[in-house]
């Protein structure tokens, strides 16, 4: 018994892939508020990430800011890192690592990714201290920074100049 299979299956030959016509460069650039509205990123931090090299544009004959279609990959690669809680310096150094002129890649990201595991270890490490040892101190009830057995027995951090410090 045969079955009724469309005609581009029942054919041995494979379907040909869709045609696509070939965007002219101007509509593979994209508008500050373009971007802005594409990803959610304010105009204001799409210029700030500019000014600190995490993105680049080109700019129009009327002298407008232009972004490659790229541009919308690093953008979500930058926000996923702060929300890791990455210094924006740690990322400006990643993003001066990718490839210039292209979106990032799985590869691209896997590499990133992996550099920043290590560092996002020792935070969670640290948090996790930090929690654990808070439940006691507020249970205590000292609230004391010069004299609290737990975070600064016998004043030992004073030796280390103002302001707080963290006891491992």
């Amino acid at each position: 018994m045969q079955h009724c299979l469309p005609f581009a299956m029942a054919s041995k030959q494979p379907p040909a892939a869709p045609r696509r016509r070939r965007p002219q460069p101007a509509e593979e650039l994209l508008s500050v508020g373009e971007v802005s509205a594409r990803t959610g990123i304010a105009v204001s931090a799409l210029h700030f990430y500019e000014a600190r090299g995490l993105i680049a544009s080109t700019r129009s004959g009327g002298n407008q800011r232009r972004y490659a279609r790229a541009v919308l990959r690093r953008l979500a690669v930058i926000r996923v890192a702060q929300r890791m809680g990455l210094p924006l310096a740690v990322i400006a150094d990643a993003m001066r690592k990718l490839p210039d002129g292209r979106a990032p890649t799985v590869a691209d990201w896997r590499k990133l990714s992996a550099s920043w595991r290590d560092d996002l270890d020792e935070r969670i490490r640290t948090l996790t201290q930090l929690r654990d040892q808070l439940d006691g101190c507020i249970g205590c009830g000292c609230l004391s920074l010069k004299a609290c057995p737990l975070r600064n027995p016998q004043d030992a951090l004073a030796g280390e100049g103002p302001g707080p410090h963290f006891v491992e």
